[in-house]
């Protein structure tokens, strides 16, 4: 039971947020909601995810890639990537306004994909790659809404929970928003210590 639970464990790490596998009496359904379909798996083959240096478990993961039900990029997004899409939401900010853009999250993540846990690994170098090319550029200009929404739609891509908050405080008045995700936040909640009360959160979609 312990080794069919690693296994699961293993194959839900490897396939695309928009799938779920269930255990079945028979090896493992995987359900892919993007494309409303289902596959079968045999319990030998489900046995041979949990172990991760075998031929026959590249030889499965393949199937999958090929099936639509894992990714063939990588997880983690590289900083060029990152500037990439950082730059791209501040202009799409700055065309629609930030409400639309709001409203336009669902397509990032929609009801059915995945939301994983995520890890301080996953999410310290985004915040380290969004906040430097937030700093740099002077096109973004240190605009929290444009990081916020890239931290939001890049880890719910990678099929991570994360939650983004508009927040506002009273003296002055003033709005902030940011993406939250294994206790940090990106940007920063509290900006030159200033603590700002949500009024706004989004998670994208549940598990």
């Amino acid at each position: 039971m312990t080794e069919e639970t690693d296994a699961l464990r293993a194959m839900t790490r490897i396939l695309s947020p928009h799938c779920r596998v269930t255990r079945t009496s028979g090896g493992a359904l995987i359900a892919d909601w993007k494309r409303t379909r289902f596959l079968g798996m045999p319990t030998a083959d489900l046995q041979k995810f949990a172990d991760a240096g075998s031929a026959e478990h590249a030889e499965l993961v393949e199937g999958l890639v090929q099936a639509g039900c894992a990714p063939v990029h990588r997880k983690q997004h590289s900083d060029a990537e990152v500037g990439l899409w950082l730059r791209g939401v501040h202009l799409l900010i700055q065309t629609v306004g930030f409400g639309r853009v709001l409203r336009l999250l669902s397509l990032a993540a929609p009801a059915y994909a995945r939301s994983d846990s995520a890890s301080a690994a996953d999410v310290v170098p985004l915040k380290k790659s969004v906040q430097s090319h937030g700093h740099r550029s002077w096109f973004v200009n240190d605009d929290c809404k444009a990081e916020a929404v890239t931290a939001f739609i890049l880890l719910r891509r990678r099929g991570l929970s994360a939650v983004l908050h508009v927040g506002a405080r009273e003296h002055p008045f003033a709005l902030h928003a940011w993406t939250s995700s294994a206790g940090l936040s990106v940007p920063d909640a509290d900006p030159r210590g200033h603590a700002f009360t949500p009024v706004l959160s989004i998670d994208g979609g549940g598990r």
